[in-house]
């Protein structure tokens, strides 16, 4: 979901990870508070006084947010679940769980969790600045703790808002799920909850905008298309697991692939295979071991005069893990493995013997009849996200 984010550290296991976007909402937050904030708080200081508190505040604010989305991380742990890692990103953090809660208990537990964190955060922000007056701190500290306490009570209270996939709207979900026994119906009706929400927020934030509150409004609508994507996408996950549930790759798998030899040329294969058969992904079999393949794409990345001169073995992509799974594996790994790496087409290969070819075409054919999607729709983006996040 984030293949631009920057590795920071680990703490319990978990990877704390920063996309690039986190900066541009760290950058804001300083700016806000440097000019607005801290400037109504504690009018008088210099310009660099408010510079420096306010940078301090948003390092308050990233430490609150790791800790908001760690609790999620190990409580989800608790529960057996696996969890990708923490990302901080212009929306805030995300827990990425790489599986859905196995009942509507630990749905509950991993989700509330988070906002309890930020509220006691936030109690404990809050007491201690009003005990700091006492101990003769500055006003600047004292007025920091005032900040770090209200962002935290803030963030808890948005995130308690039952809109899917916010945490309030992951714990209406385990309700539903509690009393209708069916996470699908749970995860609709969150869903619809969630747009609804999404729409609304956008809607005051236009209103905003023609108010002049140009920030604000901005802001409002940003927040409200991220929850408008994230919660279509977490149904239609949802969906596309339930379609591949229990299927394997070799009831969808190609079975009979076009291939072709190492001694081949390059000439040869695109005058008889790409051009005659128009196919662009062809495995490379000597004695009926798999090599590895050849696409069209790696063609191009030769000069047309040197196609003839140029054999197979000199430029296939040799058979491996990554592109080559067996007969066996459940779909799901499939997808999750194109989604991730952005590989059109996978080998299927057992004892170093090819079965099959598999393609991303194959399983969205397969998703849009099981689904009723239309091929033109949006399936395809869905694989490319992590199965649940938590804000």
């Amino acid at each position: 979901m984030f293949k631009n984010a920057v590795d920071l550290f680990e703490i319990f296991g978990f990877r704390i990870r920063v996309d690039p976007s986190w900066l541009i909402i760290a950058a804001l937050i300083v700016w806000s508070l440097s000019t607005s904030y801290f400037p109504v708080e504690l009018p008088g200081l210099n310009r660099f006084d408010y510079i420096g508190i306010s940078i301090i505040a948003m390092l308050g604010l990233f430490v609150s947010l790791i800790l908001h989305e760690l609790s999620h991380s190990l409580v989800a742990r608790m529960f057996d679940l696996k969890v990708g890692g923490i990302t901080l990103f212009i929306f805030g953090g995300v827990a990425e769980l790489e599986q859905n809660p196995r009942n509507a208990a630990s749905e509950f537990w991993i989700a509330i969790v988070g906002p309890l964190m930020s509220i006691a955060l936030a109690g404990v922000f809050y007491t201690t600045q009003g005990i700091l007056p006492a101990v003769g701190a500055s006003p600047l500290i004292i007025s920091l703790f005032g900040y770090l306490a209200l962002i935290n009570l803030v963030l808890a209270l948005f995130n308690l808002v039952p809109a899917f996939p916010l945490d309030g709207g992951r714990v209406l979900r385990a309700a539903i799920w509690h009393f209708k026994n069916d996470l699908m119906t749970a995860t609709r009706i969150a869903s619809r909850i969630g747009i609804a929400f999404a729409i609304f927020l956008m809607a005051v934030g236009l209103v905003s905008l023609f108010m002049s509150q140009t920030m604000g409004g901005l802001w409002q609508i940003l927040i409200g298309f991220f929850i408008l994507g994230a919660s279509r996408s977490s149904y239609e996950d949802l969906v596309i697991k339930q379609i591949l549930k229990g299927q394997t790759v070799h009831s969808l798998m190609t079975k009979t692939p076009w291939i072709a030899k190492p001694g081949d040329s390059v000439q040869s294969l695109v005058d008889t295979v790409i051009l005659q058969k128009s196919i662009s992904f062809i495995p490379v079999v000597e004695e009926g071991h798999l090599l590895g393949y050849v696409d069209a794409a790696m063609v191009q990345t030769i000069d047309r005069e040197n196609w003839s001169d140029t054999k197979l073995s000199d430029i296939y992509v040799a058979s491996d893990n990554s592109n080559t799974f067996l007969p066996d594996t459940p779909m799901q790994d499939i997808f999750t493995q194109m989604a991730k790496t952005g590989r059109r087409k996978i080998l299927i290969a057992k004892e170093g013997r090819l079965q099959g070819v598999i393609s991303f075409a194959d399983l969205m054919s397969y998703l849009a009849i099981r689904s009723g999607l239309a091929p033109t729709s949006n399936a395809e983006t869905i694989g490319k996200r992590k199965s649940a996040i938590y804000e």
